[in-house]
């Protein structure tokens, strides 16, 4: 387990392969995580690539102002609901074409970030069947 952002950050820059893969696949606490995004920006791109890092800290990344940052949210395959309709309706073209392609992405949601951006109806799509309920992406 990683227990700290300098470890995180020394895992990810070490030319050590075994260290350098811990980046990729050991658990941290959330504290862990946070700290490491807001002390070492640079390597919030490395956050996202974690196997293991929480939903909680995508749900926080997928609202990050570089586009890149949202882009790779939009590439993982474990996200949930919440998280594919707001990067469906992402203002970065590059963040909607990601999760359109994303396989485990439902289909409307696909259908959805192809269409955002677009004028018609001021933008706002209805969807009746989302995951089984009704709503709007606004």
């Amino acid at each position: 387990m990683i227990t700290s952002a300098e470890e995180f950050r020394d895992s990810r820059l070490s030319e050590d392969p075994e260290e350098y893969l811990r980046a990729g696949r050991e658990e941290a606490p959330l504290q862990v995580w946070r700290d490491a995004i807001s002390r070492f920006p640079d390597l919030k791109v490395w956050v996202v690539y974690n196997k293991t890092v929480p939903l909680e800290i995508l749900h926080e990344l997928s609202m990050d102002e570089d586009e890149v940052i949202r882009k790779r949210v939009a590439d993982r395959r474990k996200l949930d609901k919440d998280l594919f309709w707001r990067l469906a309706r992402d203002p970065g073209v590059s963040v909607r074409g990601t999760i359109a392609g994303n396989a485990k992405a439902p289909r409307l949601v696909t259908d959805a970030s192809r269409c955002a951006g677009s004028t018609l109806s001021g933008g706002r799509w209805k969807v009746f069947e989302a995951f089984g309920t009704a709503g709007a992406i606004s």
